[in-house]
């Protein structure tokens, strides 16, 4: 027993000075303001954090195919159980279950360990955005009952978008905001990373915590489900409320998950939003912790949509790596944004008039792609425009290239540093003027106003 106790102390010994001869991390010191002379250093500084670390340079090259991989792997792999594990079907490797594994929503409750097992023969993966997934649907039942308080949480968070002033305390309960996280993360899931919409839709860019603004946008559009949204990313950061931005976004999504859909921003990424605002705004009004459960939601997000076929939808741009639209289809989720390749280029990249294909971007992430680029892209699969935010421009959107490229920016006078408007865009299918549904229409306006 003695000598038992004398090794353990030993080791102690040795563990403690271990720990004291670790380097501590290096400090990245970055720019205060996205747009400043400094915005190409510290955004790079940024998302290259993670190179200063091996063992996070590993698990992200496991988690997206374009990450370059380390010559240390390890094949020392731990298991995840798989017994009654609720995103068994949904999320295809070992991998992302050790991200989900990661986040505040793992282990699942008592009550999920506890649910039938589900049938073998069930493909969970091959989902449509028109065809929920029955497991879904029951674990929105189920396991996140408290959800079905939904409407209450919406008026809740118009009440306060409709006040004279921002409220220190969030509307809602840690507890309400992460059953609203839980169930807006199984939809997501559930959806393909490319989604496939039909017309008529709305589009919105860029609205950046400015919650009193993305309220005057449903006021102008329609509130859900009176119209279809298709939002293109960055809801958080900036703005004083990105809070309410985004939990009223996802009880949307909730409510209406086949009529109202989120596409991911450059600014939906932990290092980011610890950055340029969402962070402070969590640790300030919820916890430090709640905005972790922010993350793993944003780790879940689609990537790009395609409307009617005809318009693609991104936040950010194309990619040298994007050679089919499948490529966008097996990005696998939960997965943080890499320090390059084709997940960073489309949430990342820029047009720009210049003569080349592809040149380094002044952001210093990603690319910036030329018109000969884009006519080659719309041409290859036989489409008529590309729809992304990402960039401020004065009138809330902008044509590039012979009006095959648009932005569209929603968050006016943004930052209170720019003389901005903000545009909702939408998209619908009109039939030929020569056909004979379309002349019948026409007859019978005509006899209405008579």
């Amino acid at each position: 027993m003695g000598n038992n106790v004398s090794t353990k102390r030993n080791l102690k010994k040795d563990r403690s000075n271990k720990t004291k001869s670790m380097p501590l991390p290096p400090r990245i010191e970055v720019a205060e303001n996205e747009h400043s002379t400094n915005t190409a250093h510290s955004v790079n500084s940024i998302l290259l954090t993670s190179k200063k670390n091996n063992t996070t340079n590993n698990t992200l090259a496991q988690l997206n195919p374009d990450y370059p991989l380390s010559n240390n792997n390890n094949n020392n792999e731990d298991t995840i159980p798989r017994g009654n594990d609720p995103f068994q079907g949904k999320v295809e490797n070992l991998h992302q279950h050790k991200l989900l594994a990661a986040s505040d929503f793992w282990p699942p409750q008592q009550q999920q360990q506890q649910a039938q097992p589900q049938r073998e023969n069930e493909d969970y993966n091959q989902l449509t955005v028109g065809s929920l997934n029955q497991l879904t649907v029951n674990s929105m039942a189920s396991d996140y009952s408290s959800t079905t308080n939904i409407d209450e949480y919406i008026h809740r968070l118009l009440e306060a978008g409709y006040a004279s002033k921002v409220s220190k305390q969030l509307c809602l309960k840690n507890s309400e905001v992460t059953a609203i996280c839980r169930a807006a993360m199984d939809i997501f899931l559930s959806q393909p990373s490319l989604l496939e919409l039909s017309p008529p839709v709305k589009v919105v860019g860029d609205t950046h915590g400015q919650y009193t603004d993305l309220i005057r946008l449903f006021e102008m559009g329609g509130f859900p489900p009176t119209s279809n949204y298709l939002f293109l990313g960055d809801y958080v950061d900036r703005g004083k409320q990105s809070l309410e931005n985004i939990l009223l976004l996802f009880c949307y999504k909730i409510k209406y998950p086949e009529n109202f859909f989120l596409l991911r921003g450059n600014h939906e990424c932990a290092n980011v939003t610890k950055v340029y605002g969402f962070y402070d705004e969590c640790k300030r009004r919820l916890s430090p912790k709640m905005w972790r459960t922010f993350v793993d939601v944003f780790n879940t997000l689609p990537i790009a949509a395609l409307v009617a076929g005809k318009i693609f939808c991104v936040h950010g741009g194309l990619s040298p790596s994007l050679h089919s639209m499948d490529d966008i289809r097996n990005i696998q989720r939960p997965t943080d944004v890499p320090d390059y390749g084709l997940l960073n280029d489309l949430l990342w990249s820029d047009p720009a008039d210049i003569e080349g294909d592809w040149e380094d971007n002044e952001r210093g992430v990603s690319y910036v792609f030329g018109k000969k680029i884009i006519n080659e892209f719309l041409s290859k699969y036989d489409l008529d425009l590309v729809c992304r935010a990402h960039m401020v421009v004065e009138d809330g959107y902008e044509f590039f290239s012979n009006r095959s490229l648009v932005t569209v920016f929603s968050a006016p006078n943004y930052c209170g540093e720019f003389d901005n408007f903000e545009l909702l865009c939408s998209f619908e299918l009109l039939t030929p003027a020569d056909h004979p549904l379309a002349k019948e229409r026409l007859r019978q306006s005509k006899n209405s106003k008579r």
